[in-house]
C-alpha cells in the first residue's frame, strides 16, 4: 500500500469513530433518554426545579429527560448512584446546597463531591420561609422562639435532609436565639410538611416553592423569611433578621452535576441546553413566580461557588456546634 492510500485510510477511519462516537463534537448527544436523578423524594423544591429543568430541556434536545427520585441517606444514595454511572451524559444529578453540607456532618458519604461528580451549573436559588402549624399560639418567629427558650424541647423543628438548607437555617436560628429546639429529620420535605400540617412537628424552615400553596390554603402559618429582605409575595411577614437576629441570611441553592470524568465538550453542550433551558419563558412561568433566581455561572463558576458554600457551612457547623449521631 502506498504512503498516500495509507494516508487516505486512516483519515477515512478518523472520521469514521467520529463520526460514531455520541461526543463528537456534542452533535450526536443525546440519541436516548437522559436520566435526571433526584436524591429526594417528590414533592420537594429540588424534585421541581428537576422536573421543571426536565420539562424544558426535553422540548430543546428531542429527547426525554426523565426525573429518577432516588430518596434516602440525606440524598447520598442517588448522588452516590451518579457517581458511580457513565460519564456519557445520560445520568445527571440535580441537587441541593444538601451535597455540599452532608460530608461535613456526617462520616462515611459514599461520595466525595470535588472527585466524583462534574460539576456543569448552578442553577438558581431561592429563600427560605419559616412556618409553624397554624394550631399554635404564634403569628411571628419572634413569640416562637420566646416560647421554646421558656419551655424547652417542648416544640420541634422538622427538616427535609439533615446538612439541607433547611436543617442549617434551624440550627442557626436556634444558635442565634440560643434556643434548645429539637430537630426531627425526615426523608424529603414532603413527609415534613405533612406532620407540621398536622401538628406533629411545630415548625420548620423550607423552601419557597414547596411551603407557598401550604401557607395560601391555610394550611401553614409563616413566621419569618430567611432571605435579607421581605418577599414581595409575603409583605406582612418579617425577615427573620427582623425578628431578632441582626445579619441572618440564608437561601437554598441548586445544582446540576454528572459523573466525574465527563468530556469537556460534552459538558459544554449540556452547559449551553441547560442556560438556554433556565433563560426561558417556561421556566420563567414555572419557577420565577416562586421566587426562584436562575443563575448564568460557568461550570468552573460554580465549582467556585459550591467551594465557597461549602468553607461557609463548614464554619456555621463549627459555630453552632452542630453533630449528627450517624
Amino acid at each position: 500500500m502506498t504512503t498516500t492510500k495509507r494516508t487516505l485510510l486512516g483519515a477515512a477511519l478518523a472520521l469514521g469513530l467520529a463520526a460514531l462516537s455520541p461526543l463528537a463534537f456534542g452533535q450526536a448527544y443525546p440519541n436516548k433518554p437522559v436520566r435526571i436523578v433526584v436524591p429526594f423524594p417528590p414533592g420537594g423544591t429540588v424534585d421541581a426545579v428537576a422536573r421543571a429543568l426536565a420539562a424544558r430541556l426535553s422540548e430543546q434536545m428531542g429527547q426525554p429527560f426523565v426525573v429518577e427520585n432516588r430518596a434516602g441517606a440525606n440524598g447520598s444514595i442517588g448522588a452516590d448512584a451518579v457517581a458511580k454511572s457513565a460519564p456519557d451524559g445520560y445520568t445527571l444529578l440535580v441537587h441541593a446546597s444538601t451535597v455540599a453540607a452532608v460530608p461535613l456532618l456526617v462520616k462515611n458519604v459514599p461520595y466525595n463531591l470535588e472527585r466524583d461528580f462534574t460539576p456543569i451549573t448552578n442553577l438558581g436559588a431561592v429563600p427560605l420561609i419559616v412556618t409553624a402549624y397554624p394550631g399554635l399560639p404564634f403569628t411571628n418567629l419572634k413569640d416562637f422562639l420566646a416560647a421554646a427558650k421558656a419551655d424547652p424541647r417542648r416544640y420541634t423543628f422538622g427538616t427535609s435532609a439533615l446538612g439541607s438548607a433547611s436543617h442549617l437555617a434551624e440550627e442557626a436560628i436556634k444558635y442565634g436565639a440560643r434556643a434548645d429546639i429539637q430537630v426531627i429529620a425526615y426523608k424529603g420535605t414532603g413527609p415534613a410538611l405533612v406532620d407540621v400540617m398536622g401538628g406533629h412537628t411545630s415548625a420548620m424552615v423550607d423552601a419557597v416553592p414547596s411551603t407557598m400553596p401550604h401557607i395560601k390554603s391555610g394550611k401553614l402559618r409563616p413566621l419569618a423569611v430567611t432571605s435579607a429582605t421581605r418577599l414581595t409575595a409575603l409583605p406582612d411577614v418579617p425577615t427573620v433578621a427582623e425578628s431578632g437576629l441582626k445579619g441572618f441570611e440564608m437561601v437554598s441553592w441548586y445544582g446540576l452535576w454528572g459523573p466525574a470524568k465527563m468530556p469537556a465538550e460534552l459538558t459544554a453542550r449540556i452547559h449551553r441546553e441547560v442556560i438556554l433551558a433556565l433563560n426561558s419563558q417556561q421556566i420563567a412561568q414555572s419557577l420565577g413566580s416562586q421566587s426562584f433566581a436562575v443563575s448564568n455561572t460557568s461550570s468552573q463558576q460554580f465549582a467556585a461557588y459550591v467551594k465557597q458554600e461549602s468553607a461557609k457551612y463548614k464554619q456555621l457547623i463549627e459555630k453552632a456546634n452542630i453533630r449528627i449521631d450517624q
